[in-house]
């Protein structure tokens, strides 16, 4: 697809701790594109991300929300791909089919089958309605957390050979998602010590600008 810059910066609407609205953080950097932040945070006052004015633009009352031109596009992986679609370089997907598809297999596994398990309405909804202590909350992150990265850390193993990311010496969709979410376990204190390629994946990663420049603790909304 051709390459056009909008006519406006684009908004990104996201919380700095969200890992969903940190991949698209990395995804945007990664590309170039400069964009506006409105911050939307996910507790204080009950979550404004409630907010009849904030509802109405993403109904499901979730980060981030990528505004462009007029369009309006929820959702993290659909955001990501309709970047890379719309700015194809550098791409976050390969050319070739199977290692397109590798780079979606990582890319899902984080955003499908570990952060909707973990993410922040889910463990306030264990606490808050379920009933479930703090050291409770722990376990159910921990074990969401191990029940995959096994499978990514052999995934990623593949092109250790390669270089220093997911699939060798390019980056792809699998890095901007498996960042945000080495991240969350750290913030989780899980042990990562038989991860060594995730965690050299990430290090490799941090070293990048558009990585640092996205990360929570160097946003303005950061706590």
């Amino acid at each position: 697809m051709t390459e056009h810059l909008p006519t406006t910066n684009p908004t990104l609407y996201g919380y700095f701790r969200s890992t969903a609205a940190y991949r698209v953080r990395i995804a945007l950097n990664l590309k170039g594109l400069e964009y506006d932040n409105e911050f939307v945070h996910l507790s204080r006052g009950g979550g404004e991300q409630k907010q009849s004015a904030y509802r109405d633009l993403n109904p499901q009352m979730l980060v981030p929300t990528y505004v462009e031109d007029g369009l309006v596009i929820s959702q993290s992986m659909a955001i990501l791909e309709y970047l890379d679609e719309r700015y194809p370089h550098p791409p976050l997907l390969p050319e070739d089919p199977a290692r397109r598809a590798r780079a979606r297999q990582a890319a899902f596994a984080i955003a499908c089958d570990v952060h909707p398990l973990n993410n922040l309405r889910v463990l306030n909804y264990l606490v808050q309605d379920m009933g479930v202590d703090d050291a409770g909350k722990v376990k159910w992150y921990h074990h969401w957390i191990l029940q995959n990265f096994p499978a990514l850390e052999r995934w990623a193993a593949t092109d250790a050979d390669k270089g220093p990311y997911f699939l060798g010496e390019t980056l792809s969709l699998a890095d901007v998602c498996l960042v945000p979410q080495v991240f969350n376990a750290r913030r989780f204190n899980v042990p990562l010590d038989d991860f060594p390629r995730l965690v050299a994946i990430d290090r490799e990663c941090g070293e990048l600008t558009a990585f640092r420049h996205a990360a929570p603790e160097n946003q303005p909304d950061a706590q």
